[in-house]
């Protein structure tokens, strides 16, 4: 008896003690759950503001955000308190109010982060389309570089069979009389003076052909050092590749040879440029971003669905001992599916044969469903919401030591 005694905590025990505790820590949490539910609110209204933006004026995107992510609270309020049997339009019109605001907010919120999930892989390609498109421009600059080259070696070798037929007195414009005459005579110092200028002029081609090559190099080295000091970079890929366009162009235009289109990459302002929303993203889908924004209008939605089971504000002692008492006096009582205490709020047969006046008890039953105490199931019934147990056991306990104290009293005098 005395370890009994020691284990005790108030007039509770250690049951109630324990009752206590878990008691306030589902009400911290209830309470919590307040300022979750408005942080998921601006967080889902920010992402979905930022791409709403883009498509209309910013403050009709902000009076349109607000109204969204209201409406995803308020409905989310609504369609936890009422069931579909009781009002069947009213409950498919929260709904549905509900599933267009939540896919409005979705596919708003889709672009913030589509642009946050795919920034990394959308540099990415945009780097790999650079080095596409200069890798194919530097190719058609080779294809020309060698019909360059084999025109001229074809050239020089021309130039060299007329200085060696001028040699032996077999070129064709030898006249008559110096015709198969072997030795270096005026024809051949023609014609070799021509082969020596080719000569140098296909020298000078080839050293301007090894300063295209590094430059090329160079270009080259800019492309594949693009993912790291980007901007750098970048600034280099565009020097380099106006110098290979300038020195090819003048080695061409030379020769006599036509020269590739020219080409031209954006600016590092253009190749910098975030994701500009658009609905063309929904092309390239992103599963990641689209999870990612269907997750917080999610939670805003069960949370806000949790917070229902919690009255707008407490009853007063009055209004405990109003409630209490109307209830009462309803006869009908089952457990239903929700596993919830149900109430048949009709008449009976023989309350209508004896014409019996229900409006206290149905004015009671109109208050507690208006403060969330009750929640309607159909025409004819209503169920208990969580946060009116502990009222009524609160009042039956109260009753029930009422009745003890009365009897001790009675037996007392008796």
């Amino acid at each position: 008896m005395e370890k009994l005694g020691k284990l005790k905590f108030g007039n509770g025990g250690l049951g109630g003690f324990l009752n206590s505790i878990q008691t306030l820590f589902v009400g911290s949490l209830r309470v919590w759950s307040i300022p979750i539910v408005l942080m998921l609110s601006v967080a889902s209204g920010f992402t979905t503001y930022y791409g709403l933006s883009y498509f209309i004026t910013p403050w009709i995107a902000l009076v349109i955000t607000i109204a969204i992510q209201s409406i995803i609270v308020i409905c989310s309020l609504e369609i936890a308190g009422m069931h579909w049997k009781a009002n069947p339009f009213r409950y498919l019109s929260v709904l549905l109010s509900l599933l267009v605001a939540i896919s409005a907010s979705i596919t708003f919120s889709y672009f913030k982060f589509y642009e946050v999930s795919e920034s990394q892989s959308l540099q990415i390609s945009r780097i790999n389309d650079i080095r596409t498109s200069v890798n194919g421009y530097l190719g058609q600059l080779l294809v020309v570089k060698s019909q360059i080259l084999k025109a001229q070696n074809a050239d020089l070798d021309a130039a060299m069979k007329d200085v060696s037929q001028a040699y032996f007195g077999t070129h064709a414009e030898v006249p008559q009389a110096y015709k198969n005459i072997v030795g270096e005579g005026p024809f051949w110092k023609h014609y070799n003076q021509r082969y020596q200028s080719k000569k140098d002029q296909f020298t000078q081609l080839e050293k301007e052909f090894k300063q295209l090559d590094a430059a090329i190099q160079g270009l080259q080295g800019s492309l594949n050092q693009l993912e790291f000091d980007t901007e750098n970079n970048y600034r280099k890929v565009l020097s380099g590749l106006q110098d290979v366009q300038m020195k090819f162009n003048q080695l061409a235009t030379n020769a006599g040879v036509s020269v590739p289109p020219p080409l031209v990459l954006m600016t590092y302002g253009q190749f910098s440029q975030g994701v500009t929303p658009s609905f063309a993203m929904w092309n390239n889908f992103s599963l990641f971003a689209f999870v990612c924004a269907a997750m917080v209008d999610f939670f805003t939605f069960l949370l806000s669905y949790r917070l229902e089971s919690t009255a707008p504000g407490p009853l007063s002692e009055e209004e405990q001992e109003l409630a209490f008492e109307c209830l009462r006096q309803f006869s009908d009582f089952r457990i239903n599916n929700n596993d919830e205490l149900e109430i048949v709020i009709e008449k009976t047969d023989l309350e209508r044969a004896r014409r019996y006046s229900d409006w206290s008890r149905m004015f009671a039953v109109g208050f507690l469903l208006s403060r969330g105490f009750l929640r309607k199931i159909d025409q004819r019934s209503v169920e208990f919401a969580p946060n009116l147990y502990p009222l009524i056991a609160e009042k039956m306990s109260a009753k029930i030591r009422e009745l003890k104290a009365q009897a001790a009293a009675e037996q007392a005098n008796s």
